[in-house]
């Protein structure tokens, strides 16, 4: 595997784009959120990300989708805050009350060579949206250093997409969340009604970029396009839409991880419709629907 990053890296784009990135952060629009604050004079938006990148854990993750975890794990960093409020978030002390420590460059680069050294099959950046411009400038201290991970950009889905061109020959595979289809389920349940048709987009252009996942002869994914869909309580309308999108604007060979695991979590108690788990008859109507549009690949069953 040759991660996609090395040729920007010697042709010095890689620096460029670190760059480009940064400069977003004089007047935030690093997501659609748009909140224009200044965050290298300390300012927080939404997100409540600073200047630094904050981590909550670096470690070798056995429990992400079989291509990335092969034998050796995939190497996951996670990031602690973020541009969502989901509020079933099972990572909630990651996400909501940002348990972590912020990080500069040359740590975070240490930590992606520590992963690679520890046999990891690649580099799973966890909810990286908001600190992409550290992420690339660490990254290209890391290649300076030896590495030559692929990346994994594993995030919510709502996205800038002038952000993720940028990440264009920069990241191996994306792994976004498509969460929602309905606006006032979007706007109640992780706060932007408008969830859905930034996502759309962001979709395309990462397909566009890497194209369906490519899975080597050891089983590991090497570059492309994986999509979580997490199936919840009452809403498989929202389910049928968002599979429909995929196998009919994206590729029917989609990658997609149709998961069945939700559970209330952090404030769902106080949400009625999801206080209880998902129940299995949902999940068996969930993965026909993903059946029915051919999207076979991901399927448990």
């Amino acid at each position: 595997m040759t991660a996609c990053y090395l040729k920007l890296f010697e042709s010095g784009e890689l620096a460029e784009r670190a760059e480009m990135l940064k400069s977003l952060l004089k007047s935030c629009t690093l997501c659609p959120h748009k909140c224009r604050v200044d965050r290298t004079r300390g300012e927080r938006g939404k997100c409540r990300g600073g200047l630094s990148a904050t981590i909550s854990s670096v470690a070798p993750h056995f429990g992400e989708e079989p291509p990335l975890v092969g034998v050796h794990g995939s190497g996951t960093i996670f990031f602690t805050c973020c541009n969502l409020h989901c509020i079933f978030c099972q990572n909630y002390d990651i996400s909501h009350l940002d348990d972590g420590t912020d990080v500069k460059a040359e740590i975070l680069s240490s930590h992606m060579l520590s992963l690679q050294k520890e046999g990891c099959h690649n580099i799973n950046l966890v909810t990286p949206t908001h600190f992409v411009p550290q992420i690339i400038e660490a990254l290209e201290i890391a290649v300076n250093r030896g590495l030559n991970l692929p990346i994994v950009y594993n995030c919510g889905g709502y996205e800038s997409l002038d952000v993720i061109r940028l990440l264009d020959g920069i990241v191996d595979i994306y792994m976004p969340d498509a969460k929602f289809a309905e606006p006032k389920i979007a706007k109640e349940l992780c706060g932007v009604a408008d969830y859905f048709e930034i996502l759309k987009p962001v979709l395309l252009e990462m397909h566009r970029q890497v194209g369906v996942l490519q899975i080597n002869e050891s089983g590991i994914a090497e570059k492309g396009l994986l999509i979580r869909h997490l199936v919840m309580p009452g809403m498989l309308q929202d389910t049928r839409r968002i599979l429909e999108f995929i196998a009919k604007n994206i590729s029917p060979e989609t990658y997609v991880n149709v998961m069945g695991q939700y559970r209330p979590c952090f404030e769902a108690d106080n949400i009625g419709r999801i206080s209880k788990s998902l129940d299995y008859y949902e999940y068996e109507e969930a993965v026909k629907l993903a059946k029915g549009f051919g999207l076979i690949r991901g399927l448990k069953n």
